[in-house]
Formats: structure tokens, C-alpha cells, sequence
């Protein structure tokens, strides 16, 4: 990333991330001639794969291209993007103002907060350097690719139990490493039995190997998989939310912003959209919710434009 320093700017919205729904809303605005800002700091979720799967039309498209294309297109209709981190939010009259990395500062009349989350992995060496590789936790992003494999999951909790059978799914050869997951109840144990998966006991110490071929080392004994699946915890980027009076809402894999239809949050002026919103939302899904989210926000402009309307003189 590479913080610009440009004049101080106003505009109607300013967003948050550039991913899919920062992008996607920051289209809608501008194609209902809103002055749109999108500030980036260039970290997305899914730089570290190589393909996106489950969107329409662009089946497997890398990442990384299906974001240049997104911003291109948004700078089609006059979308500015700003690469920077926006580090303080803070109210200035009626308007949002925030403040960022490279000095600059941009006031809005609303907030489209699509800022996403960071996967925070199971404190086991090696699984950061397959993550999104051959070490993976979607069955929907990830599944297809590594279907008939020998596939491990990491047991953390409840939702590796999950994880077990929606591979399972995928592959009749599923291994369940139970490291740190509290005793299976009979049920469960009598469900894997059934499905034939493998429940290894014991700590798992380390991953190696190369992509594909994965040595899983429990407890000092290597088990060799293709593929590694773990819950990871997600921390959604809510820093700029916190600092405006919101409050996460807690879930059982992390937190997010809590928001009504449309995005709009429990925040005056507000919007949030995408995986800060929806801790499960894939990129066809990250997308759409960026669409409502500027259409709502745009409806909401609409309306105080209205107003304001009716409270001027008429010439």
C-alpha cells in the first residue's frame, strides 16, 4: 500500500474497502450520481487464493482480477479511489469524517462500511503458509477442488463437527484430528462411525510438505491428506464502527456489525456490507449486499434531498 496525501474531500458517501461490496455499492451510488469515495488499503480477504468460485458468469476468476476489473469499471462512472487506511471516524456536524493514514480527510454525508475481516488461524505452525491452498475451511469456495481426497479437519469445536460432514460430502476419505474438541457425544461418534470417518486422537503439532501433500504431524506422528480443513476465528475490521458508538455483536466464530435489510446499521448515517456484516458471505453474495447497501443508501439521500427540498424558499 502506498497512502496518497490528496486535498481534503467531500463527497456524498464514502466507502470503506474495496472488495466486492465496497465495490459493487460504490457502483450503484455512482450510477444514481452520487459523488462516491472508496478508500482501500489494498488487504483483501481473498488475495491469497487464486481462484473465486460460485459467482455468476465469472466461474474461477482470480481474485485479485475480478477486483481490478470491479474498480475500473467503478471508475467508469466517476468512483475515486483512494489507497489508504482510514484510521479515525468521527462526526463533524452532519456530516462523517474520517481521517486517514495519509493525512488527507474525507467528509461524507453517509458511511458504507465494507471493510471485511481477517481469518485468524488455529495457533498450529505451517497452516498459514497452505492457507487457501491445501489448508482451507469453505466447502463452497474450496470443496470441488479437492473432492475424493484424503481431506483432515483441525477439531476446534462445535463447527469442525459441521465442517466433518459437509466434506464428507465431498470425499468418502475424511479424517477428523480431534486436537483441541471436547469428547465427541455418543451420537456424534455413532454418526461418523456410520459415514466411515476416522476420528484420530491427539494434538496436532505442525503441518509440512507441499501443496497437496500435506504430513499432518500429531503428536509426533506424521498422517499424510491432501488437504487440511479448519475453522479459523473471524475478526471483522470494526475499528471505524467502535469509534462512531457501534458495538459488535458477538457470534460463536467471531463478531460482526449488526445491520437491518438494506445494510443500514443501529448508527445514524451508517451502511455495512459484506463480510464485516455477514461472516459467511462468499463473493457473488459480498457483491449483491453491496448493491442493496447503496441502493438503501441512496434512497436514504433521496429522501433528506426531499426535505430539504421543502424547508428552502421558494425562488
Amino acid at each position: 500500500m502506498n497512502p496518497v496525501n490528496p486535498p481534503d474531500l467531500e463527497c456524498d458517501v464514502v466507502v470503506v474497502g474495496a472488495g466486492a461490496a465496497g465495490t459493487a455499492g460504490a457502483i450503484a451510488l455512482a450510477r444514481s450520481l452520487r459523488s462516491v469515495v472508496v478508500v482501500d488499503a489494498g488487504e483483501p480477504r481473498n488475495a491469497v487464493s487464486d481462484h473465486a468460485h460460485n459467482v455468476l458468469g465469472r466461474e474461477g476468476v482470480r481474485p485479485l482480477d475480478l477486483l481490478a476489473a470491479g474498480r475500473a469499471e467503478a471508475e467508469d462512472y466517476g468512483v475515486r479511489f483512494l489507497d489508504d487506511r482510514a484510521v479515525v471516524a468521527r462526526r463533524a456536524g452532519n456530516r462523517i469524517e474520517l481521517v486517514l493514514l495519509g493525512g488527507a480527510t474525507v467528509r461524507a454525508r453517509r458511511l458504507l462500511l465494507a471493510s471485511g475481516l481477517v481469518d485468524e488461524l488455529p495457533d498450529v505452525p505451517g497452516l498459514r503458509e497452505f492457507w487457501g491452498s491445501s489448508v482451507l475451511h469453505c466447502p463452497y469456495c474450496h470443496g470441488w477442488e479437492v473432492r475424493g481426497q484424503r481431506i483432515g479437519v483441525l477439531g476446534r469445536g462445535p463447527n469442525s463437527l459441521h465442517q466433518v460432514l459437509l466434506f464428507r460430502q465431498l470425499s468418502p476419505h475424511v479424517t477428523l484430528f480431534r486436537h483441541t474438541m471436547d469428547e465427541l457425544p455418543a451420537e456424534d461418534r455413532a454418526q461418523l462411525d456410520a459415514l466411515g470417518v476416522e476420528v484420530r486422537e491427539g494434538r496436532v503439532r505442525g503441518v509440512s510438505g507441499t501443496d497437496g501433500n500435506l504430513v499432518v504431524d500429531l503428536d509426533g506422528s506424521p498422517v499424510g491428506v491432501q488437504a487440511l480443513v479448519v475453522a479459523p476465528r473471524f475478526r471483522v475490521r470494526g475499528d471505524l464502527f467502535a469509534q462512531l458508538g457501534g458495538e459488535l455483536t458477538p457470534h460463536p466464530l467471531g463478531e460482526f456489525v449488526a445491520t437491518r435489510p438494506g445494510g443500514a446499521t443501529d448508527v445514524p448515517g451508517v451502511w455495512a456490507a459484506g463480510n464485516v456484516a455477514d461472516l459467511a458471505a462468499m463473493v457473488s453474495v459480498a457483491s449483491g449486499a453491496g448493491v442493496l447497501a447503496g441502493a438503501s443508501i441512496n434512497a436514504d439521500l433521496v429522501a433528506e434531498d426531499a426535505r430539504r427540498a421543502v424547508a428552502l424558499p421558494v425562488a
